[in-house]
């Protein structure tokens, strides 16, 4: 970004030689090009087997970047079995744990995972990319409880 700065009182500021030019580079949020795709799933559900006991949710909406979300996004991705039992979830609704035992802690991130009754801190690097670990992580859960080959 570029801006021109005229002091008041000149008529002409480059004849004047007080023409200042001041040059800004302001950081830019890294283009996501799955961004859109992942809006779109904006409150859908999906049956995702062929007897439809298996669904899966998804939230996703854009908010103010923050230190606890700093892509913007606040998003739920689940999958639930045939009680509605969420089996798979990825989310940033809350702080995720860190650790075990008595040296369990919340972490400062919220991306985090559910599966298998654990919650671990997950890595977010773009929108793309969180769908395609979503999905493989309903593939092998869906495979394992025989519901899918």
């Amino acid at each position: 970004m570029c801006f021109s700065w005229v002091f008041p009182g000149f008529s002409d500021p480059l004849a004047s030689g007080y023409h200042l030019l001041i040059t800004w580079a302001m950081p830019q949020p890294k283009h996501d090009p799955g961004l859109d795709v992942l809006l779109s799933f904006d409150d859908v559900v999906l049956v995702v087997d062929p007897a439809g006991h298996h669904w899966a949710k998804f939230v996703v909406k854009r908010v103010e970047p923050s230190e606890e979300r700093p892509h913007g996004l606040s998003y739920s991705l689940t999958l639930h079995g045939p009680d509605g039992e969420r089996l798979v979830g990825f989310d940033n609704a809350h702080a995720a744990p860190k650790g075990s035992g008595h040296s369990r802690r919340k972490t400062a991130a919220h991306d985090h995972k559910h599966g298998q009754g654990k919650t671990k801190p997950y890595e977010y690097r773009d929108a793309a990319t969180l769908l395609e670990d979503f999905w493989r992580a309903v593939d092998a859960t869906l495979k394992d409880k025989g519901v899918i080959p």
